[in-house]
């Protein structure tokens, strides 16, 4: 078997029980994201979450159609085929999936935007590590900043390659995201988005030098006012090195 655009499908039961044991799923409307052949679905179902499931192989969704023909003809299982990145999504409450690797970042991003509950996400170990790291560490980037300004995120265990077929070449963890209100004001959320995605663009050169790159973005005027109005230690250190109380001074500036 050959994994269907970059997904690995999760076949491990005890792997499925215990993503299963993080959160109380009964009753809720859960999103499930890349179902594959619906090992995790069957999972939900049974625990009596009301699910709907997008899956962008066509193939893949009409096995999943006869394979929960009786839960998708009671409700139970809405199907969904389409990019998740993109397709309308119905309302949810929490989001439990083993996600496609080539569409973690778009995927979270496009979660914290809509909003939810809770949402237990597998992702590539490298990239649940990323997202966890402490924030004015080397190990923090654009993604650690973002998803831990609007969330918070805890690593629940890792999960081996022998827990998919195929077997992926990396191991996996299992992510728990809670939103939350950002702890600093943050008045303009994209523009505190640009901020951050420009600064660690440039994440070798100092705050200074990296804003002085976002002209074009942020206008030559706000850029100047940003230099002029921030501390020089800070505009000294490079992104890594800031707070989530740094980033929201910076964006702050009008």
């Amino acid at each position: 078997m050959t994994a269907r655009r970059d997904q690995h499908f999760l076949v491990d039961e005890r792997a499925v029980e215990r993503i299963l044991s993080v959160v109380e799923v009964s009753g809720r409307q859960v999103l499930e994201v890349g179902p594959g052949k619906g090992v995790l679905t069957r999972g939900l179902l049974d625990r009596g979450a009301i699910v709907t499931a997008v899956e962008i192989d066509p193939v893949l969704v009409e096995e999943l159609r006869g394979t929960f023909a009786p839960e998708v003809a009671d409700g139970s299982l809405q199907l969904v085929e389409g990019d998740a990145v993109k397709v309308p999504l119905p309302p949810f409450e929490l989001v439990v999936s083993n996600l496609p690797y080539s569409i973690s970042s778009p995927m979270t991003f496009r979660l914290l935007d809509m909003g939810f509950s809770e949402a237990i996400l597998m992702f590539q170990a490298e990239f649940a590590d990323k997202m966890a790291a402490r924030i004015g560490t080397p190990a923090s980037g654009r993604l650690t900043v973002m998803v831990q300004t609007f969330a918070g995120v805890k690593r629940c265990f890792h999960v081996p390659p022998n827990a998919f077929s195929p077997r992926p070449q990396v191991h996996s963890t299992v992510v728990r995201i809670t939103p939350r209100d950002p702890p600093w004001p943050i008045g303009d959320k994209r523009h505190y988005a640009d901020v951050v995605r420009v600064l660690f663009s440039q994440r070798r050169k100092t705050v200074r030098n990296g804003l002085k790159s976002g002209r074009g973005i942020f206008g030559a005027d706000r850029v100047e006012r940003m230099i002029g109005s921030l501390p020089a230690e800070m505009l000294a250190l490079r992104p890594e090195a800031l707070s989530l109380r740094d980033f929201a001074a910076i964006a702050a500036v009008v």
